[in-house]
């Protein structure tokens, strides 16, 4: 049985295309898996992260200054490692790192998160 998921995103590159929506779905077999994850990242900052695993696309929807962006998975030597424009999201395990790949190879990440594990 095949799910559909559709997906919203906002072009805002061009006053003229401010207020346009842009919608497609995407084929989810079924063996698809839908994961919510907060992250918490420093003293008060805490991002919710959405994981779509539907062989063969891997995404991670990222909030980024308050707009979610869509990361699609790259090849990685270890972890999951996710682009979108000038941002790499790299988790493994529980840590996640943001980089903003324009800084440079050595510059530190822009935020080194955890996730938040409710322990009963």
């Amino acid at each position: 049985m095949l799910r559909r998921l559709a997906f919203l995103v906002a072009l805002a590159s061009t006053p003229a295309l401010a207020a346009v929506d842009v919608s497609t779905s995407l084929n989810l077999g079924g063996n698809a898996q839908i994961q919510h994850v907060t992250y918490g990242c420093g003293a008060e900052t805490t991002l919710e992260v959405t994981y779509i695993n539907a062989e063969p696309n891997f995404i991670a929807i990222v909030p980024i200054d308050g707009v979610k962006q869509i990361f699609v998975n790259v090849i990685s030597a270890s972890g999951a490692k996710y682009v979108s424009a000038e941002y790499e999201w790299w988790s493994k395990g529980t840590d996640a790192t943001l980089h903003n790949v324009t800084e440079g190879l050595d510059a530190a990440p822009v935020l080194t998160c955890s996730e938040n594990i409710e322990t009963p």
